[in-house]
């Protein structure tokens, strides 16, 4: 049956459940599709992606196949940093809609079978927020300073920073204040921008704050959050300088032991509700012990997995990723988490087009070599890829459509990052560019005939890629992605099956997932052989006399075996 390719197990309409299921471990295989507001839907023709756009497209992401949204931060800002400096929990930004839209998308979205995910940013909030303004107003020594990191600096006139920490959008962590009478003030901490102040986590109200707001949005409906840069709330009171090379737990604000008090007292409310809410964190470290302890059983869920999505196209490179991503999660008894890309990162078209097919933050560089064909094929040999690993899968708005980076005129460069970086990096606007859903139109329908031109211009490679084209398309992601979601929802050793390694020749990552079905991802430069299989669920390219072809995934389903751990 080499040749021969089953239908999908259902279309991709009867892939979308009729209504959310009573499963309370859902989030444990769940498809998780991110939503970055601002650029996937315009409801009121502005130019800006709203609440009212995404309710207008649910039918979409039902006919995906996704289990949930997990929404960037939809709240009142000033939009230093892309919503991430954030002036009121308990809103929405006039630019979205108003709280009462916010309701009625979680309402609507529940209905077709779609829970709701919001982002929670615990380490800074906006210089903007009522709490930074009264520290400002009321100064040095009072109690509303101590909400922050107010200090004073060193040398002898205060001119000097109170710590040499780096900011992770570069440059200082440190801004100094101005007094009322014109002369210099204190200092503030902030590890992003200036106008994200960091909360000091050792005060009450920053504590009780937050864990009330967890229970607005989650009497609301909200089935639970995304924790923002979950590993560094926590300082070390006595801020002293970095050390050259910090043992586990003593950085002065990464990963601080006490930083497991919050998110245990987090779980308490989050498991009080009769559908317990979920928690799911954000968090960078390289300590595979260390990651651990925030999946224990009174901490998240879940936590990103960001060490797969950094590495090269490269059979050795991901295999040992996978393995070392399973151990990880392995002694908490945690799903893992799958993504390839997400709103901080280069997309995967373009990043395995490039010659250094990794990511990390410091390479990224104007006018990178891009082989855009390359990196659609790997691209769609990744989706089937990760989507048939054991865990959770997040898929970023537009992935599903194969969208590549955008490299954009310098003039409409809003990111943080582009500018603390002296304009050498291009930031992250590129991969936050309005969604096309049609191949024509001043805005591709990401708002009406008549809508005002998206907020950041769309190249001209994504009218080809519009979900109207895709969808009567076959051969489009577009229907590889609806397809491998209807498949992996479908098919229980898909979705559930232990993961059983095969050692197959050459440069291929390949497993058993259950008892019937194998993946296979071709990383080198000739064909392979298909292993025995009774037939071929999905391919993410046609195959040729049985072989698959160089970057090209396949699902097979084999003779049933009897499950093994991995």
């Amino acid at each position: 049956m080499d040749n021969d390719v089953l239908s999908p197990a259902a279309s991709a309409a009867e892939a979308a459940p009729a209504a959310v299921d009573a499963d309370l471990d859902w989030w444990r295989t769940a498809v998780i599709y991110q939503v970055y507001v601002r650029s996937f839907a315009d409801g009121d023709g502005d130019g800006t992606g709203d609440l009212a756009g995404v309710r207008s497209r649910l039918p979409y992401l039902a006919a995906l196949g996704v289990d949930a949204l997990w929404f960037n931060p939809w709240y009142p800002s000033p939009l230093a940093d892309g919503g991430y400096d954030i002036e009121d929990y308990r809103g929405i930004h006039p630019m979205f809609g108003t709280l009462a839209d916010a309701e009625a998308l979680i309402t609507e979205a529940r209905a077709v079978g779609i829970r709701t995910i919001i982002d929670i940013v615990p380490n800074h909030v906006s210089d903007r927020h009522p709490w930074f303004q009264a520290a400002l107003a009321a100064g040095p020594g009072s109690p509303e300073r101590e909400r922050f990191w107010f200090h004073e600096g060193g040398g002898d006139a205060g001119e000097l920073a109170p710590t040499d920490w780096v900011s992770s959008f570069q440059g200082s962590t440190w801004t100094r204040t101005e007094n009322p009478d014109g002369t210099p003030g204190e200092w503030y901490l902030h590890l992003f921008t200036p106008e994200q102040p960091d909360l000091n986590w050792n005060h009450p109200d920053v504590r009780a704050e937050h864990e009330d707001v967890l229970r607005f949005w989650f009497d609301r409906g909200v089935a639970g959050v995304r924790i923002d840069s979950a590993a560094l709330p926590v300082k070390d009171a006595a801020l002293p300088m970095l050390p050259e090379r910090p043992s586990p737990g003593e950085h002065p604000h990464v990963d601080r032991d006490e930083i497991h008090d919050i998110y245990r007292a987090w779980r308490a409310v989050a498991d009080s509700y009769d559908e317990p809410r979920v928690l799911v964190g954000e968090v960078w470290l390289e300590d595979a012990a260390r990651f651990a302890r925030y999946l224990r059983p009174d901490e998240m869920h879940t936590a990103f997995n960001f060490d797969f999505m950094t590495q090269p196209w490269d059979a050795r490179a991901m295999r040992a990723s996978i393995t070392r991503t399973l151990a990880e999660h392995a002694p908490v008894g945690a799903p893992a988490t799958w993504v390839l890309s997400n709103h901080d990162i280069t997309r995967p078209v373009t990043r395995y087009g490039r010659e250094d097919s990794g990511f990390a933050f410091d390479r990224k560089r104007f006018g990178t070599p891009t082989d855009l064909a390359l990196g659609t094929r790997r691209a769609r040999a990744a989706a089937l890829l990760t989507a048939a690993l054991p865990g959770c899968l997040y898929v970023y708005q537009g992935d599903e459509l194969g969208l590549p980076e955008a490299e954009l005129p310098l003039d409409v460069i809003e990111d943080p990052m582009h500018f603390r970086s002296g304009g050498v990096d291009p930031g992250r606007d590129g991969c936050r560019v309005p969604l096309p859903w049609t191949g024509s139109g001043a805005s591709l329908g990401f708002g009406g005939d008549d809508a005002a031109a998206p907020w950041l211009p769309q190249p001209a490679v994504f009218a080809a890629l519009a979900v109207e084209r895709q969808e009567g398309d076959p051969s489009s992601m577009l229907l590889l992605y609806r397809d491998a979601l209807a498949l992996r929802r479908n098919r229980t050793d898909l979705r559930a099956g232990e993961l059983t390694w095969l050692d197959l020749p050459g440069d291929v990552i390949a497993f058993r997932r259950g008892a019937s079905c194998v993946c296979l991802t071709n990383l080198g430069a000739a064909p392979v052989a298909l292993p025995p299989h009774t037939g071929i669920l999905l391919t993410s390219a046609p195959l040729a006399d049985g072989m698959l072809p160089p970057d090209s995934t396949v699902w097979l389903t084999v003779e049933p075996a009897g499950e093994e751990s991995a």
